[in-house]
């Protein structure tokens, strides 16, 4: 695994873009960096729903316009494995909140216990990142020494700082995502390092949950749509693209469909 897919910390010290075009498959090499023909428009309003936890009833996704381009700011995540507080930070600002990344993350409660390792490098168990970051944050996610956090820690963050509309969970049907973006909001989504997939699996955390893992585990903020791409902001390196709607949906699934809609 480790030879197939770069981590992000061999990213972040490799000089980023030309060693994640390195390392993609030929699949995601042809869906990654293409930009669609079309313009951009303006993304039309619609009122908030109400502010809730979890996953919110899907509703009937609206027609795709040809192109809708948020303007999310782009970051630079500042720490080793934090991507999700970055792709936080992003989402954020977009709608004039500043919000330093180390503020943000030392809400997080690292929980920096080394894991329980299994044959063939597996996790057994570790942290439970449902409720805090899990590891050191300038840690190793190959040896592994970090790992990162999941939706609901980001979603109290949001809230907390000035989004109390905004949503998160699991289970977000693709064509939710869409929708959103197409009306002006900003989307968190959990997927692999530069849509590069790895094998998957599973650990328990000290307190019982089941955690889905990869070692490639990433977080980034969507901030377009069009009728095939969706536009990544990528605090990995700081670049903005577009990705074919089929990959981001195979990267999207192996988190269970997890995302954090600011609003």
């Amino acid at each position: 695994m480790r030879s197939a897919v770069a981590t992000r910390r061999q990213f972040l010290t490799a000089g980023g873009i030309a060693l994640a075009g390195a390392v993609l498959t030929s699949t995601a090499t042809s869906a990654v960096l293409r930009s669609p023909s079309s313009s951009a428009t303006d993304p039309p309003s619609r009122p908030s729903p109400a502010r809730g936890e979890g996953v919110a009833p899907t509703p009937t996704a609206a027609p795709t316009p040809a192109t809708v381009t948020i303007p999310v700011p782009v970051y630079q995540q500042s720490m080793v494995l934090d991507c999700e507080t970055a792709a936080l930070q992003q989402g954020l600002a977009y709608y004039g909140i500043f919000v330093s990344q180390p503020t943000l993350f030392a809400l997080e409660n690292g929980d920096t216990r080394l894991p329980v390792m299994g044959a063939n490098h597996t996790v057994l168990r570790w942290g439970n990142p449902y409720t805090n970051f899990v590891g050191y944050v300038n840690g190793s996610d190959w040896t592994p020494t970090g790992f990162g956090v999941y939706w609901p820690v980001i979603l109290d963050l949001a809230h907390r700082y000035g989004l109390p509309n905004a949503i998160g969970g699991e289970g977000f049907a693709p064509s939710r995502i869409y929708s959103e973006l197409a009306a002006g909001h900003p989307v968190q989504v959990w997927i692999e390092t530069r849509f590069a997939r790895v094998p998957l699996g599973t650990w328990t955390a000290w307190d019982g949950t089941q955690v889905r893992y990869s070692y490639a585990e990433h977080s980034v903020t969507l901030s377009g749509v069009s009728p095939t791409q969706v536009r990544v902001n990528d605090v990995l390196n700081a670049t903005q693209y577009w990705v074919d709607k089929s990959l981001f949906e195979a990267n999207f699934a192996d988190f269970n469909n997890m995302a954090v809609i600011f609003q």
